[in-house]
């Protein structure tokens, strides 16, 4: 297992500015955070020594936007200036890293009505677009696609806009297949994008992914072979009305991380919503989880409380029968069939279960020999558990696949900490050059294992 030793957060978007340049000191200098630059505040990324296990968990505990990105010991933060002075008061000693200068310019308004062309930020497709396209592609390839809508987004179900919860299953059809029922005759390969939302990689990737799979059938061998034996099932937007936060920034794009359920406190200080990767039942409220609403981490009011958590739960369990055994240890049977997938940016990272704590599944072997060949095909990522290579963190999608289902389920975080493609928000060229390249062997190579990901 590789480790991460890199430079990290040379920027997290286009247009960061290192802390050196804005305020006449070096990064790396200890100190407060300086005062804003422009009416609106900067966003500042910190640098706090938190080495694996109980530094690292305290951090996440108090609530702070931790990021999925370590160098040696050292983790990092996102936030603002009151943040220095937060993680000081919590007995750490935050270094200015880098900053992000506040937005300069209004966002441009977005159609209502679905438009399969619109975007924002340099090229990202918006949630109009991506629900256009699913309509699409089902449209021009009727014999390999079907759509289903599993759910709605919080502000849906709220009567407050919102969103219908799409997936859409590729596949040669045949009788029988791309039904919710678990006795399906193919194995089943299920990938999702932008459960955290501001991770616009993802939603990317499953948008290329989609198009990949639809025209090579026929033509491509590779996945010629992989739809006539197995059912490809992708969400490209898991949590909607954050994409809408973050997308409504166009060229700025808001860092919203969690959905958009705001009943939970009177945020002024911090973000609304609930973590989706941190609500469900495995092992809720566990390591790297939040009580307090306005937290990144937030768990939310309860297990499974939040719909998007709930839908995606619903539809996992229409498509993979039970085959573990209750019990952290239990292994699945060694005939379980599927794999899981969640895209998450980033860090090139690798993880699979357990997420809530460093003990072994039942099923760590294959895990981890699918995880170091997933790492391997991305050019040498990290691989492992989240507390062997990242932080503890309970309560995640990833978690509650293989708990409830015995599912093979991963985590994958796209993208490096430094360098021109880096961060959250890369420039949307960064995706063609840098980022499918390294993902599409690793989907292919995922979806081959669904028949079965414990044999050998």
């Amino acid at each position: 297992m590789s480790t991460i030793r890199r430079k990290p957060l040379a920027m997290l978007v286009a247009g960061v500015t290192t802390a050196a340049f804005l305020f006449g000191t070096s990064p790396g200098t200890a100190g407060p955070a300086p005062a804003p630059v422009a009416q609106e505040s900067p966003t500042y990324v910190y640098r706090v020594n938190a080495p694996l296990g109980e530094k690292a968990q305290k951090l996440l505990a108090r609530g702070f936007d931790v990021l999925e990105e370590r160098d040696g010991d050292d983790l990092f933060v996102l936030g603002g200036r009151a943040t220095s002075q937060k993680l000081a008061d919590a007995g750490f000693a935050p270094v200015v890293e880098s900053v992000m200068e506040p937005p300069q310019w209004d966002a441009p308004a977005l159609s209502a009505a679905a438009d399969v062309n619109e975007t924002y930020y340099g090229g990202y497709r918006t949630i109009n677009a991506h629900q256009a396209h699913l309509d699409q592609v089902a449209s021009q390839y009727p014999g390999l696609t079907t759509v289903v809508d599993y759910g709605d987004s919080w502000k849906k179900t709220q009567g407050a806009g919102g969103h219908d919860l799409r997936a859409i299953c590729i596949t040669k059809k045949n009788a029988g297949d791309c039904e919710r029922r678990t006795n399906a005759p193919k194995p089943r390969f299920f990938v999702m994008g932008q459960l955290h939302a501001r991770e616009i990689t993802t939603g990317d990737m499953a948008w290329r992914w989609i198009d990949h799979l639809v025209a090579g059938y026929g033509t491509n061998s590779q996945v010629t072979n992989l739809l006539n034996s197995t059912e490809v099932w992708v969400v490209p937007i898991a949590n909607p009305d954050g994409v809408q936060i973050v997308q409504s920034g166009g060229s700025s794009p808001k860092l919203q991380r969690k959905n958009a359920n705001n009943t939970n406190g009177n945020c002024t200080s911090g973000q609304i919503g609930i973590d989706l990767n941190r609500n469900t039942s495995s092992h809720f409220g566990g390591s790297g989880t939040s009580t307090n609403p306005c937290n990144e981490t937030y768990r939310g009011p309860a297990a499974n409380s939040e719909s998007e958590t709930k839908a995606l739960q619903s539809l996992w369990r229409s498509l993979y029968p039970d085959k573990r055994a209750t019990g952290d240890t239990a292994p699945a049977a060694n005939d379980t069939r599927g794999v899981v997938v969640s895209m998450h940016s980033y860090s090139n990272l690798v993880l699979f279960p357990w997420g809530w704590s460093t003990a072994d599944t039942g099923n760590d072997r294959p895990l981890r020999a699918m995880a170091k060949e997933m790492a391997r095909l991305a050019g040498g990522w990290t691989y492992g558990q989240p507390g062997e290579v990242l932080y503890n963190a309970a309560g995640a999608t990833d978690d509650w696949v293989y708990d409830d289902l015995g599912v093979a389920s991963f985590v994958w975080e796209i993208g490096s900490g430094s360098g021109s493609c880096s961060g959250f928000l890369p420039a949307y060229s960064c995706q063609s050059s840098t980022h499918w390249p390294k993902v599409l062997p690793m989907l292919m190579y995922a979806a081959g294992k669904a028949a079965a990901p414990y044999s050998g």
